[in-house]
């Protein structure tokens, strides 16, 4: 018999999975098509708006039913964000997704799904991304925090 976190840990590894395969199957791991889709103003591929459409539609159909719900489907506490502040952090950090979204044409996900199928570029873009998650925590602890601290104290 599974012990319960047994179990978390299978069912983590059965929709990371199936991520994983949807991304494939979807063409979000392939950057030229998604640099295709990019290119409004060029050869423009517009499928991947249909893997979007449908994630959106999965999405708003599971948030619906969770937001009902205090607990997931194995047991656990189901806490939702409720911060809803749209600062400067959110939106330098969400042009400099897009920035890298659009030139190198993965995004973590696909990156990582990517570069477990053995596509050099994806490998490229996994470190330069976990370079650039290390530089925030490093700015952050040592730069950002110190100075609210002494904003606070003051």
């Amino acid at each position: 018999m599974l012990h319960k976190n047994h179990l978390h840990h299978v069912t983590e590894f059965a929709v990371g999975l199936l991520f994983g395969l949807g991304l494939m199957l979807s063409g979000m791991t392939d950057p030229g098509k998604v640099i295709g889709f990019l290119d409004l103003f060029g050869n423009w591929d517009p499928s991947l708006a249909l893997v979007m459409g449908g994630a959106i539609m999965v999405g708003v159909f599971a948030f619906t039913v969770a937001k009902k719900r205090t607990t997931t489907f194995l047991g656990g506490v189901l806490r939702f964000p409720t911060n809803a502040d749209i600062d400067k952090k959110l939106v330098i950090g969400s042009l400099m997704f897009g920035a890298g979204w659009g030139l190198a044409g993965f995004c973590p996900g696909p990156a990582l799904v990517s570069m477990a199928d053995g596509q050099p570029k994806a490998l490229v873009f996994v470190l330069a991304m976990l370079v650039g998650m290390l530089g925030f925590e490093l700015m952050d602890r040592f730069v950002h925090s110190p100075r609210k601290a002494k904003l606070n104290a003051a």
